[in-house]
């Protein structure tokens, strides 16, 4: 089973490079921008005269560069007859390292803050940030995703919500990371309260964790605690990684597509008990897709003659790659076999979880008056897998 750290799965995503000190930008980069002049006159101009809060409509125009229906929404909710307030407004989120762009996107999603008290109601945010070792360009990110975070309370809605995140992604500049990736409402949402149910039901925060970090969407998900129900029912203890796995499987499938699922595995001489028991063994099982499934089962049972039951003893094999593993292996032991090198009574399954090193040693290189043969045999296999391989890259990148 292929283990998951967190700090890798953050910090080596191309998702999210925000943590790279190299291109974090300096605290006060940009002079102010011929792009944005700020108004330094109280005149409108005479298309907006006729409108409601005509200096505002014009402010947020030419000066912000809102659109023109958003910012007669926008002048609405707004209530200020000189540049002044919105100006120290602006100059603040400069002096903090935001670019012109960022600072029109913040505004135009949350107008509100051009009559914002930055000192008393942005500044305490952005030292909360700062002092969890987030950089200006962090939290410029962060902000520029969801700005909304700047009209919740600091003591009542930021804090817990960071340390909730923290308690599962074990550091402030992972969470800080998180946060900017996945924009996490700072509401009492589904994911929060989903979240708690597995925490009540004793599922282990390195599950929890995995599923933050790879599978975030089904956090989020309706009717959460009938799938823990059912994993559970299915044998599933909380207090083991494989049932954060289970739950993926089960959420991710609709039962349709479950059933369909099943369905091939029975085609091949499975019975449902089979596909249960294989299920407790490898959850991910039920993430193959059917034509994998299918693929797999037809090699192993029509060309080389195996009996499909002895896949439930091992149901990773529907995991790994057929051409990269299976078929060179299985080509490998079906020769020992013709020869009478191997066992009858071998377990069929156990040479294809040993690494390629131990294999070699084991099945190869081990058996001298056929080692020749052998090692030929295994390295035309591969080496035809990973031509296959490129030729679809290849195929793909065009």
């Amino acid at each position: 089973m292929r283990h998951y750290s967190i700090h890798n799965i953050i910090f080596n995503s191309h998702h999210c490079t925000t943590l790279n000190p190299k291109k974090i930008p300096p605290l006060f980069p940009f002079p102010f921008s011929h792009k944005l002049k700020l108004f330094t006159t109280t005149t409108t101009t005479s298309d907006s005269e006729s409108e409601p809060n005509s200096f505002v409509v014009s402010y947020l125009i030419n000066t912000i560069g809102f659109p023109r229906e958003t910012a007669l929404k926008a002048s609405k909710r707004l209530r200020f007859n000189s540049p002044e307030k919105p100006n120290s407004v602006f100059t603040f989120f400069k002096n903090h390292g935001f670019s012109d762009s960022n600072i029109r996107n913040i505004f135009i999603k949350e107008p509100w803050l051009l009559s914002s008290d930055t000192h008393n109601l942005i500044l305490p945010k952005f030292q909360f940030f700062l002092s969890k070792g987030a950089s200006p360009s962090d939290i410029s990110r962060l902000l520029s995703v969801s700005p909304r975070i700047l009209q919740s309370s600091l003591e009542n809605r930021i804090i817990p919500l960071f340390e909730f995140y923290k308690r599962f992604l074990k550091s402030d500049k992972a969470t800080i990371c998180y946060m900017i990736r996945y924009s996490i409402p700072l509401s009492y949402n589904l994911t929060m309260v989903n979240m708690k149910l597995m925490i009540d039901y004793g599922v282990c925060d390195s599950s929890i964790a995995r599923l933050l970090l790879t599978r975030p969407t089904i956090l989020g998900s309706n009717d959460f605690i009938n799938t823990l129900e059912e994993v559970k029912g299915l044998g599933f203890d909380p207090l083991t990684t494989t049932f954060g796995i289970a739950l993926v499987a089960k959420k991710s499938l609709s039962k349709t597509l479950w059933d369909d699922k099943v369905a091939v595995f029975k085609k091949w001489g499975w019975s449902d008990e089979d596909v249960v028991r294989a299920f407790r063994v490898q959850p991910f099982l039920m993430l193959a897709s059917i034509d994998k499934i299918n693929l797999v089962m037809s090699f192993w049972v029509n060309q080389l003659g195996w009996n499909s039951l002895a896949l439930t003893k091992r149901p990773q094999m529907f995991c790994i790659s057929l051409e990269r593993r299976i078929i060179p292996r299985a080509l490998v032991l079906q020769y020992l076999q013709m020869k009478g090198l191997w066992r009858k009574n071998a377990s069929l399954v156990t040479p294809f979880s040993l690494s390629e090193k131990l294999f070699l040693s084991k099945f190869v290189v081990g058996f001298k008056d056929e080692s020749d043969y052998l090692l030929k045999l295994y390295e035309e296999k591969m080496n035809l897998a990973y031509t296959k391989e490129k030729n679809t890259d290849m195929k793909i990148t065009k």
